[in-house]
């Protein structure tokens, strides 16, 4: 929850999200942190310079079909020739990209109807959390299965039905926490002071959400990256020749006992931007809770 300075004579000004969240806090994290961290930038940049560094199109045949790791090909090659390598840097860039995209929509939506409903008349809050309601009792990924059918398959569709049912948590969480700064002696004063309302949902409110939803937001990474690989692998996400992680892993399973790269390598991407996704939202977390 944000802190609220004490009320000043030019007014109640509330502590900048920089402060409370700002650069000096990462001289104080620990060596693990560090790492965290540093691994998140290092994906990044891996996935936006995924087109300098991969050796080859992942589209076109490179070699000879199912050629083991190598010097040549480190990560082997697929059933056309196609190198692996260059597949799974695409790959990373599409899903990694993919989760920030959906995560941001999720946030934005559901925490401006958080705010709203969380400042707003009984009414209209009771109106937008039924709403909300009915989002959250549909599992988004099998939801999903059957809008993307009928949109047709593909990564852009996928990622509006996906980002469609993402954001209902959002807004509880928003809700929430804008219910909780609302009744501080702070806000009251601003209200006393006849301040309008959409001056003490900006400035007052708004600024004491945004530290607990990058958090929730960070936690989200490694689950959404499941979630899309998820739906990749069942063909519901860009088709071939595109490289995408769940689908290279599909497409290789029927090599697993004889070519184990193929499925193997593209799986293991899977897991480890998942499992650097849940570290760094662990990382943080700790950084906020401090």
């Amino acid at each position: 929850m944000a802190v609220l300075d004490p009320i000043t004579p030019g007014g109640i000004e509330a502590v900048s999200f920089s402060g409370r969240f700002g650069l000096h806090r990462l001289r104080r994290v620990r060596l693990s942190q560090r790492v965290a961290i540093a691994t998140l930038v290092l994906v990044t940049l891996l996935a936006l310079l995924a087109p300098t560094l991969a050796p080859h199109d992942p589209t076109l045949p490179a070699g000879m079909p199912l050629q083991p790791p190598s010097g040549a090909f480190p990560f082997g090659t697929d059933s056309v020739g196609r190198d692996e390598l260059s597949q799974v840097l695409y790959g990373i860039q599409s899903t990694w990209f993919s989760a920030l995209a959906v995560i941001a929509c999720g946030a934005v939506v559901g925490g401006t109807v958080g705010l709203i409903a969380g400042a707003a008349p009984g009414w209209l809050d009771n109106l937008l959390m039924r709403i909300t309601d009915i989002f959250l009792s549909l599992p988004a990924p099998l939801l999903a299965i059957p809008v993307v059918a009928a949109l047709g398959p593909s990564l852009d569709h996928t990622l509006i039905a996906v980002a469609v049912l993402w954001w209902p948590y959002y807004a509880r969480l928003v809700r929430a926490e804008v219910r909780a700064l609302s009744v501080l002696p702070h806000f009251d004063a601003a209200r006393l002071a006849k301040t309008s309302r959409f001056r003490r949902l900006v400035r007052y409110l708004l600024p004491g959400a945004i530290p607990v939803t990058i958090v929730a937001a960070s936690l989200d990474i490694g689950n959404l990256i499941v979630v899309l690989a998820g739906l990749s692998f069942l063909g519901l996400g860009a088709q071939p020749p595109s490289p995408e992680l769940g689908s290279l892993t599909a497409n290789g399973l029927p090599y697993l006992l004889t070519n184990w790269w193929v499925p193997i390598i593209p799986g293991l991407a899977v897991f480890a931007l998942s499992l650097i996704g849940n570290l760094t939202g662990d990382t943080i977390r700790d950084m906020v809770d401090r």
